[in-house]
């Protein structure tokens, strides 16, 4: 195949990356919208396809669905591939088989079964965004291992999700095995600046943020809180005084799942703690630890979520005195603008956050904290993304984040003896309301950022 000429005339920036790619075992390839990234992806598959000298080697191309990657890759590949004397176009497998053994294939990542059971010399997963991670960590990269194959991962920032860690553990990467690379619409000369100028005025900031200057920290408009708030949450530093006198609160979010974790939450005031975790624990055990927890700590109030906790809330109730039971699906305190407790629950901790909130210096909180999207219902309520959605972004529960909003549930004051001093820290104006002897709250609290 030495005399086969494919057409296709990459543009400086494709060269470039192409170079890039060929470098490392495994690429992350971060481009603005309309940089050519399909046909640079097609070609660099094609290109390992002829060259190679195995006989039986396997490459694949895979795409959120396959209907997509049929109406845009398949008909590249086929186009490029033309000039190849002896190749075998199977349509309805998605596959060119090359005279040398070599084979490319299309798959789409909504139908994972059909990526089990092979093995390949190559991959190149283009919208990594829209993928489950499982495609990745459980089908393709154990289907790499035995011939060492090597893997390019390519697409447009959109949030916190498989493509958002993958870039940053090629930025981190040591070994020498990765390599992350991004190219925004300035770098590329690949649209004229009369174009670009008007996509920045016709589209909102966080839009030409994303999807042109591949900012994985610009959120889509209906993300509750941003990636650039939490992760400003996560660098504040206060004194003690600051809030040492504000009552301690605790939220518990008890695992719902096998794989989730029991997260016992601390927050005194405008400063969130580390959390506890507890993971393969039964409720007899959780309960034990946030007793354990209580006698250290000596919380004023302790907030379970009464989903999956009411096994620990019966046990937890009968030696605490402080324990309420929060019902995330339950009716909200302010039903006219929410429409559950647990939608404003983080709301009001998307407030708390704005106002100067703290939380620790942990980036899976910060994942956690800036996934959820929010929507109105037909009635005008705010109406937080199922958790479930969520955790299939994530790749893992929303635990962390769940358990911190639990300490929202019934706002709370400083005790009496402490208001005076209290009062005369406007800082902290937003810390929370009294809870009531009977267990009641003061319904009047209405912070002034809503």
């Amino acid at each position: 195949m030495s005399n086969v000429v494919i057409p296709y005339h990459p543009k400086p920036v494709q060269r470039r990356i192409h170079v890039e790619l060929s470098r490392r075992r495994f690429c992350v390839l971060v481009a603005h919208r309309r940089m050519g990234k399909t046909v640079l992806s097609v070609n660099h598959l094609l290109r390992y396809a002829l060259l190679s000298q195995r006989g039986d080697s396997r490459y694949g191309y895979v795409a959120p669905y396959r209907n997509q990657a049929e109406s845009i890759a398949w008909a590249y590949l086929k186009k490029y591939s033309d000039v190849v004397p002896g190749r075998q176009v199977n349509e309805q497998k998605l596959s060119i088989a090359f005279p040398n053994g070599a084979q490319i294939r299309i798959f789409g990542a909504d139908n994972p079964d059909a990526l089990r059971g092979l093995y390949f010399d190559g991959v190149v997963m283009d919208e990594v965004a829209q993928m489950r991670r499982e495609v990745w960590q459980e089908i393709i990269r154990p289907e790499l291992a035995d011939r060492k194959g090597w893997a390019v991962f390519i697409g447009t920032p959109k949030g916190i999700n498989l493509f958002h860690d993958l870039y940053v553990r090629a930025q981190g990467d040591v070994s020498g095995e990765w390599a992350a690379l991004m190219y925004r619409v300035h770098d590329t000369g690949a649209l004229p600046d009369e174009e670009i100028a008007k996509l920045r005025a016709e589209m909102s900031d966080n839009a030409f943020r994303q999807e042109f200057l591949c900012d994985f920290s610009a959120s889509s408009d209906n993300v509750l809180i941003t990636i650039d708030d939490a992760v400003g949450a996560s660098r504040r530093t206060y004194m003690d005084s600051d809030y040492k006198t504000m009552p301690l609160v605790l939220g518990v979010d008890v695992a719902r799942f096998g794989d989730d974790r029991s997260v016992v939450f601390p927050r005194r005031g405008l400063v969130a703690d580390a959390p506890v975790t507890l993971s393969g624990k039964d409720n007899v055990e959780v309960a034990q630890k946030i007793i354990s927890l209580h006698h250290q700590w000596r919380p004023h109030s302790i907030f379970v979520d009464a989903g999956q906790g009411q096994g620990v809330i019966d046990i937890i109730s009968r030696a605490l005195s402080c324990v309420y039971e929060i019902p995330f699906g339950g009716q909200a305190l302010d039903p006219v603008k929410y429409y559950n407790r647990r939608s404003e629950m983080w709301f009001l901790m998307r407030e708390w956050i704005r106002a100067g909130g703290k939380i620790p210096d942990m980036p899976e909180l910060v994942s956690e904290l800036s996934a959820p999207l929010y929507s109105f219902n037909v009635a005008g309520k705010i109406y937080l993304e199922k958790k479930e959605n969520i955790k299939e972004r994530l790749g893992r529960s929303p635990d962390l984040a769940d358990a911190l909003a639990l300490t929202f549930a019934i706002p709370v004051l400083p005790e009496v003896e402490q208001r005076q001093d209290y009062a005369l820290r406007p800082q902290n104006i937003f810390a929370d309301y009294e809870l009531q002897p009977s267990g009641g709250y003061a319904v009047g609290f209405q912070p002034s950022l809503l």
